[in-house]
């Protein structure tokens, strides 16, 4: 149990998980010169860390290894001051406008957060699993794992295509590599290319029709018992690793009654990554999404970073030239391309002149967005909303004797 008050700080955008989005979104947001922090739990880079070759991402005609990538979004976005945390984040919580981002020793407040937190490998559920995780013969990591398996025999588990680029990765160093696939003979999931390549290797053999009933060994993997799915036989194989890649869950547990997600974990946003908060964004492989690449996570984070920057400016705009202002205020929320809303602004404006120093007009355009207005409740547009030293008083919708409402307010307010 916690004895002592944590620690707070305070940004303008807090990124939670370094990824190829959390990086990104932290780029944006550093170089719009917001006080930005990334929180990431491990590893500065995420999944993508290990992928031994990415052939597709724009910009690198030669496959480039995923760690080296990583490498270079590392630096590039530590050019713009970004703060970075490797601590655990154990909850998310609003107050308001103000996001907490709560981890053992430290309360971040912040104006808004990014979730980039990505996801993780998905476990077959076969017995005596857990007994051989922890580099004890099951692996998720090609690029890790792969020198330690020279010449040895090895398994994967998974027919996508992270399983038969990472399975022909694999046969660079291991003498056989054994590939576990639950569907018929000649059906795979991975893309085309990938599976051309897999056919013509001479290291790649494949087992239809199976999945994993069991891991066997001692204090080690020694044996995959896979089952076939059709006769039920059960065919045990020999193996020095088995590599899972089957999948993977979104990293989401902490967000659960925080943001709308769907029925898999994924959080649910729009094209803008706006989740169902204002103020709290999703990017990378932990949105509901189709495509799950380096370049889509890269592709949400600037959107998101972008986002951010424009929602901590209004947020301070509404904050200082409206809740914070002293006096009375009126401030029109109006369409700009509506001739009627513009006329209205100008009977208005007409009309602030006369009662100059005694009220201030702030105009509020939702054209392109009504995130300001919606933090003034507005119901429709045109509305005259009245405040008085930051407080609402009074909506008026009503246009028609629009001078005589002013005169009135300004009379019993001031």
């Amino acid at each position: 149990m916690e004895t002592r008050e944590k620690k707070k700080e305070y940004y303008d955008v807090v990124v939670i998980g370094g990824g190829p989005g959390g990086l990104t979104a932290a780029l944006y947001a550093g170089r719009a010169r917001l006080k930005t922090l990334l929180i990431e739990k491990s590893l500065i880079g995420g999944m993508a860390t290990y992928t031994s070759e990415i052939e597709n991402y724009p910009g690198f005609p030669e496959p480039v290894d995923g760690i080296d990538l990583m490498k270079r979004f590392d630096k590039q976005f530590r050019r713009f001051n970004v703060a970075v945390k490797l601590t655990d984040v154990r909850s998310v919580m609003v107050d308001c406008d103000e996001k907490i981002v709560s981890t053992f020793r430290t309360n971040y407040h912040a104006k808004s957060v990014i979730i980039a937190t990505g996801n993780k490998p998905r476990l077959t559920g076969a017995a005596n699993e857990g007994q051989f995780l922890n580099d004890k013969g099951i692996s998720f990591c090609a690029t890790c794992d792969a020198a330690r398996n020279t010449g040895k025999k090895i398994m994967v588990i998974g027919s996508g295509d992270a399983a038969i680029e990472e399975g022909m990765f694999l046969t660079k160093f291991a003498s056989e590599v054994i590939v576990s696939v639950i569907h018929d003979e000649g059906t795979m999931d991975a893309n085309k290319v990938a599976q051309e390549k897999a056919y013509a290797n001479p290291k790649m053999k494949f087992m239809w029709n199976t999945v994993v009933n069991s891991f066997e060994g001692e204090e080690m993997l020694k044996t995959v018992v896979l089952k076939n799915i059709k006769t039920g036989e059960l065919l045990p194989v020999d193996v020095d690793t088995c590599f899972l890649f089957i999948g993977y869950i979104p990293n989401t547990k902490y967000f659960e009654g925080l943001v709308t997600m769907n029925n898999r974990g994924y959080i649910v946003t729009n094209e803008a990554m706006e989740t169902n908060v204002p103020g709290i964004y999703a990017v990378g492989d932990c949105r509901d999404k189709i495509l799950r690449q380096v370049a889509t996570a890269v592709g949400d984070g600037a959107i998101a970073g972008f986002m951010a920057e424009k929602y901590v400016e209004e947020l301070e705009y509404v904050q200082k030239e409206i809740f914070e202002a002293k006096g009375l205020i009126m401030a029109f929320v109006y369409n700009a391309i509506e001739a009627l809303d513009r006329e209205y602004l100008s009977r208005i404006e007409q009309a602030q002149i006369e009662f100059d120093g005694k009220v201030q007009l702030r105009r509020i355009d939702i054209y392109k967005s009504d995130r300001i207005a919606c933090r003034l409740e507005y119901t429709q547009s045109p509305s005259l909303i009245f405040l008085k030293d930051g407080k609402v008083i009074k909506h008026i919708e009503d246009f028609s004797n629009i001078g005589a409402v002013i005169s009135k307010m300004v009379e019993q307010y001031t």
